[in-house]
């Protein structure tokens, strides 16, 4: 843990260095240069006076070189400089629409917010983060989340893995085949879980008897919603991961294949000792992008059932918090849906805002040590 948190923070260190050195470096670019440009250009046409490149002759100090090289005349300068104008506009909008939003989030989790009157916000403190941990429903959330993305994680990546196996084969149609996997991927999340709710109330019934056990247990029973969510995240998400399987799959190459045939491998020896290997940087991947999925899923969740189907919370834990009795709770009660419970039904935007910097910091962890583990397992494998 020692280690990991020592990673984490040379990580974090080096992402503010180098934001920093980019900051910095705008004003150079855009200031400094370009009006020493204009001085030269006026002193040449003009005064017929060339005058030097601008730099430093401070040769100690740390600021000198990184001046030198975004204003002088050499090709890395001009190279860096054209590199900053090429990343502005998109760091001007993700400086905009990310960096200053969570910034004035952190703010906010800290008042008592609610969306409405703005003229009584108050300063609290971090007594909302507190609440946050003495909340036994997004600790239930929390629960249902881990639980919901570690087995979504292993299906869609499962089911994904073989399906592009199957499109890498000799198959005629097999560019219709991937089309068609893929095509769900293009329907927005709250479209698509409408389309499977009106499956799930109408289609079902309508092939089995109204009375049967699968009619019934769909995504009205809290014990089974879940499993139905998961049919209907995968097959949307399924084809996405498929793709960058391929991508992998078809840059294995064909001599060892060969080889291992010649050799007397069958199929699942050549699956796990060449293809699993060759191919494992797409694990990584793949497993980063259903992780972070998994933990954000809202929009299937909100238009499938709303959160529900109502249960009991766990009597374990009711007792952890020394309540009286066993709430109801929502059995897809996920993260992102109590964020956004808490906020806009609630009208407690100071604690939702809290919640969801406790969440950014839950899936941060998890998704560095998920890399982490998964480039390891690359070089083991």
């Amino acid at each position: 843990m020692k280690v990991f948190c020592q990673k984490v923070g040379k990580w974090l260190l080096k992402l503010l260095l180098h934001l920093g050195m980019i900051i910095i470096s705008i004003p150079m670019v855009f200031v400094v240069h370009p009006v020493y440009s204009l001085v030269r250009w006026v002193s040449s046409t003009f005064f017929k006076k060339t005058l030097p490149p601008i730099s430093l002759a401070n040769k100690n100090s740390l600021f000198a070189p990184m001046f030198n090289k975004m204003t002088g005349s050499t090709t890395k300068a001009q190279t860096n400089r054209t590199f900053i104008y090429f990343l502005i506009p998109a760091l001007g909008a993700f400086t905009i629409f990310v960096i200053v939003p969570f910034f004035m989030g952190v703010y906010f989790s800290m008042t008592n917010w609610d969306g409405i009157n703005n003229a009584s916000l108050t300063f609290v403190g971090f007594t909302n983060y507190k609440n946050v941990f003495a909340d036994s429903r997004f600790i239930y959330s929390f629960m249902r989340t881990s639980l919901y993305s570690i087995l979504n994680i292993v299906i869609i990546n499962v089911v994904a893995f073989f399906l592009a196996l199957l499109v890498t084969q000799k198959l005629k149609l097999k560019n219709i085949y991937r089309a068609g996997f893929f095509m769900p991927n293009l329907i927005g999340g709250l479209i698509l879980g409408y389309i499977w709710k009106f499956i799930f109330n109408n289609a079902v019934p309508a092939i089995f008897s109204p009375g049967s056990a699968v009619t019934r247990t769909l995504i009205t029973n809290p014990d089974t919603a879940m499993a139905a969510l998961m049919v209907v995240v995968t097959w949307q998400y399924a084809g996405y991961i498929m793709m960058i399987y391929i991508a992998a799959l078809q840059n294995v190459p064909l001599d060892l294949i060969e080889a291992s045939k010649i050799d007397g491998a069958n199929g699942v020896q050549r699956l796990r000792h060449i293809t699993m290997p060759l191919v494992a940087q797409a694990f990584t991947v793949s497993l980063f992008l259903t992780l972070v999925t998994s933990f954000k899923q809202f929009d299937t969740v909100l238009a499938l059932t709303n959160g529900g189907p109502s249960t009991l919370m766990p009597e374990w834990l009711s007792n952890w918090f020394n309540l009286p009795f066993a709430p109801n709770v929502k059995s897809l009660n996920f993260i992102a849906y109590n964020i956004w419970d808490t906020a806009y039904n609630m009208n407690k935007l100071g604690q939702g805002q809290a919640k969801a910097i406790v969440f950014f910091l839950i899936l941060l962890v998890f998704s560095i040590a998920q890399v982490n583990y998964s480039k390891k397992r690359e070089v083991e494998l």
